[in-house]
């Protein structure tokens, strides 16, 4: 047992880390879209939804416009997905040592300390992405309302890297630009910005996410005696799961959205905090704010797990390292 431990945890890192990149090549432009409605205002939209969103980038940017932070993402996504499915797997075999079937709480558990554990890679990696991706709208809203653009208000950091010059085009920033400026004036804390937020967001992800994955992919058994599950269920469970996490969770994807926004718009306030930001948002924009890019949202996880429920479920990872189902066993 203890071998089988010690060759499929390699397996689950690469598993993770394939579905990751393949996940994200497919579904950034949906997530880009995503992060410019949430940022938007009430009487300041750009995008009327996240069709017009997407249009209007191309036009303005260009194709590879709507992929704005995706390196980020490709370099930072595999150990992240590695971590979150190897953290579940990890707390899950922990919580069952008794033998007993693991209970709803248990795997709720679970997927708390995995939710957890990725946060040290997601928190960065969503802090940079935010930036590159959210230049086009302050572009853009430049172009729509051009008076507005001397009002333009900046974080504490960033001062150097974001000319507040009313140009009509976007700001070519990159992400090591980002980073050394963020290491520079805040240090490492600094890449941190909106931890709380994200842990906020992450952890009832993945009570949500887990629970339901395992119980919807039980469905899909031919029969107690035989645990094997078609692939195509495999994607249709981790496709729903994550939908519904998703929406769940979207009101805390707005919050820290807003947080780690670095660069702010015409008009736009700053928040110091968690409940600064809800406060705000709530007084100025009401409720339906905290579902700005719910669908979008939905439509960047559904397909993103799905993936990786396949991916995973396939044993891409154990083919990669050589493992056959016989030599696992035998082990």
């Amino acid at each position: 047992m203890a071998q089988h431990q010690q060759i499929s945890l390699p397996a689950k890192l690469i598993n993770g880390g394939i579905a990751g990149m393949v996940g994200v090549t497919c579904v950034f432009p949906i997530d880009l879209a995503k992060t410019r409605l949430q940022n938007q205002r009430s009487g300041q939209q750009v995008y009327k939804n996240m069709l017009d969103c997407l249009i209007k980038t191309v036009k303005s940017e260009g194709y590879f416009g709507m992929y704005r932070g995706a390196a980020v993402n490709l370099t930072l996504v595999t150990p992240e997905k590695a971590i979150k499915l190897a953290a579940n797997d990890f707390f899950r075999n922990q919580l069952s040592k008794d033998g007993g079937r693991l209970t709803v709480l248990k795997e709720m558990l679970s997927g708390c300390g995995a939710g957890m554990c990725q946060v040290i890679i997601t928190t960065p990696m969503e802090m940079l992405k935010i930036q590159l991706q959210d230049a086009g709208r302050l572009a853009a809203q430049q172009r729509l309302i051009p008076s507005m653009a001397p009002a333009l208000k900046l974080g504490a950091v960033l001062s150097r890297s974001y000319n507040t010059n009313p140009a009509p085009h976007v700001v070519r920033v990159s992400a090591m630009q980002i980073t050394r400026e963020l290491l520079q004036t805040k240090g490492v804390p600094g890449l941190y910005r909106g931890l709380g937020a994200t842990l906020m967001r992450d952890m009832p992800f993945s009570m949500v996410y887990f629970p339901l994955f395992a119980h919807l992919h039980q469905l899909g058994r031919h029969s107690p005696e035989d645990p094997a599950v078609p692939f195509y269920w495999s994607f249709v469970s981790g496709c729903l799961a994550g939908s519904i996490a998703a929406v769940t969770v979207s009101p805390c994807d707005v919050v820290k959205t807003r947080l780690q926004s670095l660069k702010k718009g015409a008009n736009e306030e700053t928040y110091n905090g968690v409940v600064d930001c809800i406060r705000k948002i709530l007084r100025k924009e009401g409720p339906g704010a905290f579902l700005k890019g719910a669908s979008c949202r939905a439509l960047v996880i559904a397909p993103l797990f799905g993936i990786a429920q396949v991916v995973y479920f396939v044993g891409v990872g154990e083919f990669l390292l050589g493992y056959t189902p016989q030599s696992i066993c035998s082990s």
